[in-house]
């Protein structure tokens, strides 16, 4: 991230903006929002799990979170072996043998940026071609740690109270049953935008993305939305920050129109 040219985790940086907010007197609550609402005379609430907010501007920042295989031992696994994070995770996997399962971009770059740590990488694709970029495909077949498996499927990721020991895997059009012998499994197969408490409130694509404008507008006046949660061709902590400060200052905006009768 700019600024530190030593770098920094994401955690790190979380918590160095809220110490930050914090400074600068502004309110931190922690609790699950469950919906928001707007009325006629312009008030919105906000439904927490214990209480309800009202306010006169929401910016919705609530991002999104990786899709899941649904397999057994993805959850009881995730975190000691399991994981979504190549950039967090793959320093505990140094000289080991991992599995990474996806053909996006994203899965690609990943699978690549794991072969700095561990020995052998397994990239497992459903289908018989990757999505990924051609320039990043060609990178990945060039890497001579990485081992593709295609048309296959993760059916199971198996282990032990040490952690994951290898993967179930299913050839699509055979098949056939394969367990690989991996110390860990990471997972690349999309995004679920965390938009649930905003169903038919505001505007979303087919994929729940919230729909903004150049303002980070929704299609609610006074409801503003920043970051992974909308819809975006880029999905970064810099195109985020930018978000942010736009949809402030368009809130601040429209705050004061408000109060100045301007909005009605």
């Amino acid at each position: 991230y700019p600024g530190f040219p030593d770098g920094l985790t994401g955690a790190d940086l979380i918590q160095k903006m809220t110490d930050q907010a914090a400074r600068f007197g502004v309110p931190v609550t922690y609790d699950e929002v469950l919906s928001i609402q707007k009325t006629p005379d312009n008030v919105i609430h906000v439904k927490l799990s214990g209480r309800t907010l009202t306010t006169k501007a929401v910016i919705v920042v609530t991002g999104a979170s990786p899709k899941k295989l649904g397999v057994p031992g993805e959850d009881e696994f995730y975190g000691r072996g399991v994981s979504t994070c190549a950039t967090c995770d793959a320093p505990f996997f140094k000289n080991s043998v991992v599995a990474a399962v996806g053909g996006g971009d994203t899965a690609v770059q990943e699978a690549i940026f794991l072969t700095r740590f561990a020995q052998k990488v397994y990239l497992i694709h459903r289908r018989d071609a990757l999505r990924a970029a051609r320039l990043l495909q060609e990178r990945v077949f060039a890497n001579e740690k990485i081992e593709m498996v295609w048309d296959s499927v993760v059916t199971a990721i198996n282990g032990s109270m040490a952690g994951v020991t290898g993967v179930s895997t299913k050839n699509v059009k055979t098949g056939q049953e394969s367990e690989l012998k991996v110390d860990g499994c990471f997972l690349w197969v999309g995004i679920t935008p965390n938009t649930a408490f905003l169903k038919d409130v505001v505007q979303c694509n087919d994929a729940g993305f919230i729909v903004v404008n150049s303002r980070m507008e929704t299609s609610v006046p006074g409801i503003y939305a920043a970051g992974d949660v909308r819809n975006t061709p880029l999905r970064q902590v810099a195109t985020a920050v930018g978000d942010s400060a736009i949809a402030t200052v368009e809130a601040a905006r429209y705050i004061e129109g408000l109060e100045s009768g301007a909005v009605v």
